[in-house]
């Protein structure tokens, strides 16, 4: 698979393209990817499971042939079934995340996603407790646990999430990930960091600065600091 990041050692930065200037879409991913950026993160939103309406497949499509960064689909949708297909088959997104919230059986809804090819992501909102997730923790690659309610960028960090991340990492595989998105920062990722969070989704913290790779670059020195203060076990465990 194209630019596999599961095969890439954590910790991860996904600059989300929530924030980013659409009317010059393609720079900005180009920009961000070459400023050190690890996997492009979207942001699909339907103005129905969220109070908010973002990009569908014909954008995605034109971002997919514009870059050959691994992207990860986040589908804040209401039925995720009926369109992961089109995200997976027709726009080229190697991850789909859906929400817990938004299907009956999330272990069958991951098996379903999990035949279009791709890897296969569960996400939680900031009030959903941990415990909706386990029962498909064995049939997914990834864990997205939202440290803001979903809708709009810009929002803050929500600490209360942070024992959730402990306690779903503590049943996680070693080849799984734990991804946060939500008002990281430099500040916010280190604390995110020590809960447990592999992958970082930035927003504002990225496309917000005039200097992309000094934005990026002083997120990875911040995890670079507290890394540094682990014990080596402790470090091969994430």
């Amino acid at each position: 698979m194209l630019n596999d990041p599961f095969h890439q050692p954590a910790p991860l930065i996904l600059p989300s393209i929530l924030s980013a200037n659409f009317g010059i879409l393609s720079s900005e991913i180009n920009e961000v990817m070459g400023a050190g950026g690890d996997l492009i993160h979207l942001d699909i939103m339907d103005g129905h499971f969220v109070p908010n309406i973002t990009i569908g497949p014909p954008v995605i499509k034109s971002i997919r042939m514009a870059t050959k960064a691994y992207l990860d689909a986040h589908l804040m949708i209401s039925d995720p079934l009926k369109y992961a297909p089109v995200f997976a088959k027709e726009c080229g997104v190697q991850l789909i995340n859906f929400h817990v919230e938004a299907v009956g059986d999330s272990a069958a809804a991951a098996r379903e996603i999990r035949k279009l090819g791709v890897h296969v992501g569960i996400t939680l909102n900031p009030e959903t407790p941990a415990e909706m997730v386990y029962p498909a923790l064995d049939e997914v690659d990834m864990v997205l646990v939202m440290s803001v309610h979903p809708g709009f960028g810009g929002q803050s960090f929500m600490p209360e999430v942070l024992a959730k991340v402990s306690a779903i990492k503590k049943r996680m595989r070693p080849n799984q990930r734990l991804e946060i998105d939500g008002g990281i920062d430099a500040h916010t990722i280190v604390r995110a960091y020590e809960a447990g969070a592999d992958w970082f989704v930035a927003g504002n913290a990225i496309f917000g600065k005039i200097d992309r790779a000094l934005a990026i670059a002083d997120l990875r020195a911040q995890l670079a600091k507290v890394r540094w203060r682990q014990p080596e076990a402790e470090i091969k465990d994430k």
